[in-house]
């Protein structure tokens, strides 16, 4: 899903969080406004995976170049970014720091710090599958002034301009943008390698950056977490035809979808 027609130098970014393992068990914590970690599994957001890919392809298919993994968190996000550096990425940088609730205030760090790194590309995933926000990637192409193509599933670049596909409602949207850009990638645009045993042996001598950040004022607070309420039993309204009237009449006065 990604070529180049030329073998050009690409400085590219990759964004990763640190995200729970969509199987696990997850338990609110004592708190009410966050999750209790004990025993929980964490892995690299599913959606920033499709973005590490993109940006190894990239440099690869470009012949040189360099890739760049960041990851705003705590400490413990440096495991994550060694999983990074094992699938192939050159180095990582740590925003050592606690994000919040606020996006735009964390997308704000992740900027300032791209700002003057010399990018190409920054990718992104298309969303965290803890929160589903969707938006760290369109406010860091916002506060840096760069154009910006959300959940591509497909990208090729050339002499410096990067051609999309996304998935609309009802067909796809073909772009074309100029590099410097900032993309986020869904679901289709590839298929994420695994790291190697020589990419893990590798991943513990390549350069991992710790940079202490500090989050601005935050406008959004988590108030209280809960869990959804537990699905009602269903019952059974009857066999073959002769169910057809009452369940009929429960679509339509209880479940009130007809």
């Amino acid at each position: 899903m990604t070529y180049f027609r030329k073998r050009i130098d690409m400085k590219i970014a990759i964004c990763l969080r640190r995200v729970p393992d969509t199987t696990a068990k997850i338990v609110i914590g004592p708190s009410g406004v966050a999750i209790d970690e004990a025993g929980v599994k964490f892995v690299p957001n599913p959606y920033d995976e499709y973005a590490l890919e993109a940006g190894l392809a990239l440099v690869g298919a470009a012949g040189a170049g360099e890739t760049v993994v960041v990851g705003f968190a705590g400490d413990s996000v440096q495991e994550t970014l060694r999983t990074a550096l094992a699938m192939g990425v050159d180095r990582a940088v740590h925003l050592q720091g606690t994000p919040t609730a606020d996006g735009l205030a964390n997308a704000r760090v992740l900027a300032d710090h791209l700002r003057d790194g010399g990018y190409d590309l920054i990718l992104f995933g298309k969303l965290a599958v803890d929160d589903y926000g969707q938006q760290t990637g369109v406010m860091v192409a916002e506060l840096l002034g760069l154009p910006c193509a959300t959940a591509i599933s497909s990208l090729s670049v050339d002499g410096g301009v990067a051609t999309v596909t996304r998935e609309v409602e009802g067909g796809v949207e073909n772009a074309t943008c100029a590099l410097p850009a900032v993309l986020t990638c869904d679901k289709g645009l590839n298929t994420p390698r695994l790291p190697s045993l020589k990419g893990i042996m590798a991943a513990k001598k390549k350069p991992l950056d710790i940079v202490p950040v500090t989050v601005g004022e935050s406008r959004v607070t988590v108030v209280s977490l809960a869990m959804p309420p537990e699905r009602a039993a269903g019952r059974m309204l009857g066999e073959g035809a002769a169910a057809v009237p009452a369940l009929i009449t429960a679509l339509t006065t209880e479940a009130k979808v007809l």
